[in-house]
């Protein structure tokens, strides 16, 4: 039996969503983030010793970091969530499973850290010089770099439906915690809408809703 160390509001839902496309059986075991510091809880370090989700056991073989779960799953369990290799589908699924955490997520992660430190408490008279290095940065760096992102998967995907090609893969959902957190947090709006309507057509999978089902709301937090 799968087991899915599933952490509240975290990529782990992402986990979820896949086994239930596959639709092999599986447990969660839930896990609430601490409510001051939105971290995981220590439990996790029992399962893996960096005590981060996601994190699955299947059987004797305990697997973390969601790519490597993903691929695991696929090879195990379904392999025609994947394109048949040595096709330019093949290669493409390959860039998007590991684009989503290699390229699209470190700036939205840097949008969460400095959006953190202009609402973080501090001595009022620390407070504007933060502001001010935080909105530098975020307007310099950070979102140049998630909007020049959100408009070349934008292109992409008006030429495919999904991001392999004309068949859903394990890359879509891959994509999904990047492009929702984008979504809801970095500006992904009407200028692009081709990903609007990808991300329309993932959540009205009936696999995607089932997933909210057995993981819960899904904001978030990392």
């Amino acid at each position: 039996m799968i087991t899915v160390h599933h952490l509240e509001h975290s990529r782990s839902q992402r986990v979820l969503w896949l086994l239930e496309e596959i639709g092999v059986p599986y447990e969660v075991k839930a896990y609430r983030r601490d409510p001051t510091t939105s971290y995981a809880p220590p439990e996790l370090a029992q399962v893996h010793p960096l005590g981060k989700s996601p994190v699955i056991t299947d059987g004797a073989l305990t697997v973390a970091e969601t790519g490597a779960i993903v691929e695991h799953l696929v090879d195990t369990y379904a392999p025609q969530l994947r394109p048949p290799p040595r096709t330019p589908e093949a290669r493409r699924y390959t860039y998007w499973l590991h684009f989503a955490e290699g390229s699209a997520m470190p700036p939205l992660l840097m949008k969460l850290v400095f959006d953190r430190i202009k609402a973080a408490p501090m001595p009022f008279f620390a407070r504007p010089i933060a502001r001010a290095i935080a909105d530098k940065v975020l307007a310099s760096f950070v979102m140049p770099n998630v909007e020049r992102q959100l408009a070349f998967i934008d292109a992409e995907l008006k030429q495919r439906p999904w991001f392999a090609g004309q068949d859903f893969s394990a890359a879509d959902v891959m994509m999904s915690f990047p492009l929702e957190a984008a979504a809801q947090r970095a500006g992904l709006d009407a200028r692009y809408p081709q990903l609007q309507d990808w991300l329309a057509r993932i959540h009205a999978r009936p696999a995607y809703r089932r997933a909210l089902e057995r993981g819960g709301p899904y904001a978030f937090a990392d």
